[in-house]
């Protein structure tokens, strides 16, 4: 009867409050990871072009664009939330909730992502970029059939690294009103005692890295 009643208690915590908070996480993560990884491809791009050994080198654009990545880079991601709520009021209405979370943490994640895939493409082969160039390829045809080919396991795994890390700003942006499984980890769990909503979270964080690491490591095998 004991275990029965805390088996049901341990349900209804997790039919009510947990549960719900998983979707809520899963989007801010997806979104997220998808709007920095254009912007931040984008931005990889332009870094990837005018660095000094690039393919068309431009010293004082690479060094406000590489100045810029690391300036956002250097924020912690609450600090940044909060910083810029004004903005994302401006922007999406509101600094509370899912919404509201996934501006600041798009913007703390096309820096690094762009970072991982300016790295990614630079490692390719200077040679093979010295034979496509021989054979007339532009540079977006360097970039996109040359260097992203030969760069794609790479990518893949820094991009599994991105989404993980960003995982984790997602459950630390729940300390400020995001929502999500930190929300739920943090005021149902840590403040109010209950070690059963508080464990069972984090669990289900630990399952969520454990699955997104597995399926980056298919991936890049496979690649």
């Amino acid at each position: 009867m004991f275990n029965e009643a805390i088996l049901n208690m341990w349900w209804k915590y997790f039919k009510g409050i947990i549960f719900p908070s998983i979707s809520g996480t899963l989007r801010m993560l997806v979104f997220t990871m998808v709007f920095a990884f254009v912007l931040g491809f984008a931005l990889a791009i332009a870094l990837i072009i005018t660095r000094p050994d690039g393919l068309k080198p431009n010293n004082k654009v690479y060094k406000v664009l590489d100045f810029i990545v690391n300036t956002i880079r250097s924020f912690p991601i609450i600090i940044l939330i909060v910083a810029i709520s004004p903005i994302t009021r401006m922007v999406v209405g509101t600094t509370i909730g899912e919404k509201a979370a996934i501006l600041p943490l798009t913007l703390t994640a096309t820096p690094f992502l762009a970072r991982i895939l300016e790295n990614a493409l630079a490692q390719v082969d200077k040679q093979l970029i010295e034979a496509a160039r021989s054979f007339g390829a532009s540079n977006m045809q360097i970039i996109f059939k040359v260097m992203l080919k030969e760069a794609i396991p790479s990518i893949v795994s820094g991009t599994t690294l991105a989404t993980i890390t960003y995982l984790s700003c997602t459950t630390m942006a729940g300390a400020v009103g995001a929502g999500g499984l930190g929300a739920v980890a943090l005021n149902y769990g840590y403040q109010s005692f209950n070690n059963t909503v508080l464990y069972t979270s984090v669990f289900l964080l630990f399952v969520m890295v454990q699955l997104i690491q597995y399926i980056g490591n298919s991936l890049y095998r496979k690649l």
